[in-house]
């Protein structure tokens, strides 16, 4: 071999191979096929659930619903795994576990049904039901084929979850100049923290990449390039927000859209906390007389004393989370934006 052969061998060795999309195409579309057929044999599951009644499925505990959801993991669909798990938790807990029961069995047919269709949608639509069956784009394929949206970012709140397996943390974020809100994911396994970690009131001049939707939310941090400390200029300026009303009409039009939405995001103005032994917890409006109830799962956490001691008794602006179980605060503005341990 010559000097200019092993040159060009050289040359074909260390050149990035073209992506086989075909490949990618075809495994993609085995990928939905799975799917799909998931879809249909929890249809069926549901359709025997409906027919045996609930009673018998709150007596079987918890191994028939984890045994749907293996089989869901099995057709490569997360989400409808998670959706039965939800399932298998609210059969026969609490007085009212029958109702939410059929809730969340309506819901899922409804999904089940839309992804059996989902070549029919609209595009933001079928985007929506392919996330939620657990259907995702990376963030690498997303960062480099959808257009990124800068902005100072203003971070709202960080909060941890975890179902056991994973720890889930939500990071909230305004952007200053768009007004849209992001919404961050950042997962931990095996009891380790995530990796990112934002702190709440700073400000990031970055670029972010929504993922598909009908109601983009969701996002990738693509390029950060500078970042200003917390501070009383964030806690000065909150997002525009509104009253108790406006964050429910929020809530029931982004359900227009998405139908699975556990919650939206939204700015209370001038809004005061008011405990209440026989109601719970409420926001209620300054210069009205409408309020919102506090989610009651978090209604034994000092965040909502924190929002009590920021109040004083006084209106507040508040951020947080507007669903069909209340409302979450996460961060509350006095002299500067204080995050809410709820």
């Amino acid at each position: 071999m010559n000097r200019q052969e092993e040159h060009r061998t050289v040359e074909r060795v260390l050149a990035p191979a073209p992506r086989d999309t075909e490949a990618a195409r075809r495994r993609a579309a085995a990928r939905a096929e799975r799917v799909a057929a998931g879809a249909s044999e929890l249809e069926r599951r549901l359709a025997d659930l409906l027919h045996g009644g609930f009673a018998s499925s709150a007596r079987a505990g918890r191994g028939p619903w984890e045994e749907t959801a293996a089989r869901m993991v099995d057709a490569q669909a997360p989400g409808l795994a998670a959706a039965v798990r939800e399932l298998g938790a609210t059969a026969g807990a609490g007085g009212d576990w029958a109702a939410r029961l059929l809730e969340r069995c309506a819901l899922l047919h409804t999904l089940n049904q839309a992804y059996l269709r989902v070549d029919r949608l609209p595009e933001g639509l079928a985007a929506t039901v392919r996330s939620r069956v657990g259907i995702t784009v990376g963030a690498a394929s997303l960062v480099s084929s959808s257009p990124p949206v800068r902005d100072r970012w203003l971070v709202l709140s960080q909060r941890d979850g975890s179902d056991g397996r994973l720890i889930t943390r939500r990071i909230w974020l305004h952007g200053r100049e768009t007004g849209r809100t992001a919404l961050l994911l950042s997962y931990g396994a095996g009891g380790r923290a995530p990796d990112l970690s934002l702190t709440v009131g700073l400000e990031l001049d970055a670029d972010l990449v929504f993922h598909p939707a009908a109601r983009p939310l969701r996002a990738v941090l693509a390029d950060r390039r500078a970042t200003s400390a917390p501070g009383a200029e964030s806690g000065a300026a909150p997002p525009p927000g509104g009253d108790t009303a406006a964050a429910l009409r929020a809530y029931g039009e982004a359900l227009r859209d998405d139908p699975w939405l556990e919650s939206w995001p939204v700015v209370l103005r001038e809004v005061i906390p008011v405990p209440d032994t026989r109601l719970g917890w409420q926001l209620a409006d300054a210069r009205g007389d409408s309020a919102i109830s506090v989610d009651a799962r978090c209604a034994d956490r000092r965040g909502l004393w924190q929002l009590a001691a920021v109040s004083g008794g006084g209106p507040v602006t508040v951020f947080g989370e507007c669903g069909h179980r209340g409302f979450l605060p996460l961060a509350v503005w006095g002299k500067e934006l204080v995050p809410l341990q709820v």
